[in-house]
């Protein structure tokens, strides 16, 4: 390449927010005519660039290559964000904290080598020219190191901070792509959905291909809007282009039919998803839950076993304790609670934010007060997404403080989701407040819309509706006085006039083997 083709592709690298691999002094991230097919370090570097996850072998190449360079070239600032930014990526896909300290110092070096204003920084000059020598970004600033920061935000549960970094450099480059897939995931655990779909919009203006229409099915199926988020993930599995994207487009269509209550065709897609890349422990969790619904227990502890041992993941601990619990397994359901808490603490040690799936833990299986203490802290800290606001309601409920859970139970089913358990927890803190019409209706709603949504909620609901159908309707208790404007749902809520429909039918399959509740953590 020229020296200036050079430039623009480092600098077109760098706005992709993973900066551009020199392996033995030779640019590889966007191939040409008369190059050689692309390195794993280079497959991984475009895969990063093009917001899509990059094959495991690849990205642990990557790892291997930045560090092998970086010994002799310590004053390269775009190596040191290429490689904070693969171990991010490394921690999250393998649930291993243990990277993200690492991570923090890679980038928090690269920021002192080039700092976002592009000058030289305390450690050297900044970036690196197309033989490994300084002098080639100072112009350009390092929003790659910014990009990797809030990426790093997100995989702790730290979306504040997250949406700090990221927007500092959406503010300076409104055109920076790399930029809003962070700025979705902060947005979102921050019960910002307006905001996210706003960044959405303009990620679609800026990009095309599998890795932003997934993106697109994956929001969209959060909101509610399931038929256009299978039809997003049907066309990302048709245009992906690699094995992981692919992957990831079939495992949100696993995830809209098991919304649905459709174990079968959820079970065909998880299976589709790992036959594309094997090495998918999303998928193996949704296998676990579908094989479950479907009676097939054996199968599924062996997949949830197989899924914790590729992703160690607490919400995986804490549906496999459930299934167990509901089989009456109780020592094998400690088991897995015990392996929460302790991923949990070790998770903690790395900065990582757990207290969600803790909440959940101690609301059905030890301390709901504390449960209450644990989810009011992140409310308070502005973590307030549809699952927080569902957890709190169902932890004050166990508590005992139903009026106040109301509060919170309605602000999660008015979000936009489709979900069998926010229609539960609904209904049983309704339940509780004697608003028999409602109760019904909405528990109703909730075996509806999936009969299997939890091995130990599900055959609650159907006993609580069956007592529900023996009571009078009564009028609706006085609600609790609204939440102040400034909290309130931010997105436009669809019409679900819920229809009563006629008792259901048990299930074909005991109840017992139900599927467990989906948990949000996330990619």
């Amino acid at each position: 390449m020229k020296t200036e083709q050079v430039r623009q592709v480092k600098r077109a690298a760098l706005a992709a927010g993973v900066g551009a691999a020199l392996v033995g002094g030779v640019l590889l991230f966007v191939p040409e005519r008369d190059q050689p097919p692309l390195t794993p370090e280079a497959r991984a570097m475009a895969a990063a660039g093009s917001g899509a996850p990059a094959a495991f072998a690849d990205l642990t190449a990557l790892i291997r290559d930045r560090e092998t360079w970086l010994r002799s070239h310590p004053e390269d600032g775009e190596a040191w964000a290429v490689l904070g930014a693969a171990y991010v990526e490394r921690g999250a896909r393998r649930a291993d904290s243990t990277y993200f300290p690492k991570a923090d110092q890679a980038l928090q070096r690269s920021l002192a080598t080039v700092p976002t204003d592009g000058s030289a920084g305390a450690d050297g000059p900044a970036g690196s020219g197309e033989d490994g020598k300084p002098g080639e970004s100072s112009e350009y600033g390092n929003p790659a190191a910014l990009v990797g920061l809030a990426r790093l935000a997100n995989a702790r549960h730290d979306f504040a901070t997250a949406r700090k970094w990221a927007e500092t450099v959406r503010n300076q480059r409104p055109d920076e792509a790399s930029a809003y897939p962070v700025l979705i995931d902060a947005y979102n655990g921050l019960g910002e959905y307006r905001a996210a779909g706003d960044a959405l919009e303009k990620l679609q203006e800026l990009r095309q291909g599998a890795p932003v229409l997934e993106r697109s099915a994956a929001i969209y199926r959060e909101r509610g809007r399931q038929d256009e988020a299978a039809a997003k993930a049907a066309e990302a599995a048709a245009r992906a282009t690699t094995p992981e994207e692919k992957a990831e487009a079939l495992h949100t269509l696993g995830m809209v039919s098991w919304d649905r209550g459709e174990p079968t065709e959820a079970l065909a897609h998880f299976n589709s998803a790992l036959a594309a890349a094997h090495d998918h422990p999303a998928s193996l969790a949704g296998r676990a839950r579908a094989l479950a619904a479907l009676g097939r227990t054996d199968e599924a502890y062996q997949q949830y076993h197989t899924a914790l041992t590729k992703l160690p993941k607490p919400e995986y601990s804490l549906e496999l304790g459930e299934l167990y619990d509901s089989l009456g397994l109780n020592g094998d359901a400690e088991t897995q609670y015990e392996a929460l808490r302790e991923r949990v603490e070790k998770e903690r040690a790395h900065g990582v934010n757990e207290e969600l799936v803790l909440g959940r833990y101690e609301a059905d299986h030890a301390d709901p007060e504390s449960a209450v203490t644990r989810l009011t802290a992140e409310w308070t800290r502005s973590h307030r997404s549809m699952y927080v606001a569902d957890a709190l309601a169902w932890a004050l409920y166990r508590a005992g403080r139903s009026e106040e859970a109301l509060t919170y139970a309605r602000k999660a089913t008015a979000q936009g989701p489709r979900s069998a358990l926010f229609s539960y927890h609904l209904g049983e803190i309704e339940r509780s407040l004697q608003m028999y019409g409602p109760a019904r209706r909405h528990i109703e709603e909730a075996l509806r819309i999936n009969p299997y949504f939890s091995p130990l909620l599900a055959p609650k609901a159907r006993e609580a509706l069956d007592e529900l159908r023996d009571l009078p309707v009564s009028p609706p208790a006085s609600p609790p006085s609204a939440p102040p404007a400034s909290s309130a749902p931010q997105l436009p809520v669809p019409p679900q006039a819920p229809v009563p429909v006629p008792a259901q039918p048990e299930p074909a399959q005991p109840e017992a083997q139900s599927s467990p509740s989906v948990f949000s953590g996330g990619i």
